[in-house]
């Protein structure tokens, strides 16, 4: 069984950068697909990014070309570098691994405001 906990969530203004991080214990994130969501108050979770079996990294439209998704197979972490950060991007963030059945960590909260 995996567990996640992600950290680096907070307090940024538009504009910011923020550099999420998941790490994983008793198993590999190598292994299966992984990836990041986020709910914001009132909405239902979706998908901000992940890394397919192939280690490509896929992007929601609203993301692309400011999140970076990327994986530390040594250190068993996965990464999300959010850049120009928007106020659209405040919710909480949450790691996870697996397709059919995932395994999710508790998020972190990323609050873009002036």
């Amino acid at each position: 069984q995996v567990q996640l906990v992600e950290s680096g969530g907070g307090l940024v203004q538009p504009g910011g950068s923020l550099r999420l991080s998941c790490t994983a214990s008793g198993r590999s994130l190598s292994s299966a697909p992984v990836g990041w969501s986020r709910q914001a108050p009132g909405n239902e979770r979706e998908s901000v990014a992940r890394i397919n079996l192939y280690g490509i990294g896929i992007y929601a439209d609203s993301v692309k070309g400011r999140f970076t998704i990327s994986r530390d197979d040594v250190k068993n972490v996965m990464y999300l570098q959010m850049n120009r950060l928007k106020p659209e991007d405040t919710g909480v963030y949450y790691c996870y691994r697996g397709d059919i059945a995932r395994s999710w960590g508790q998020g972190t909260q990323v609050t873009v405001s002036a």
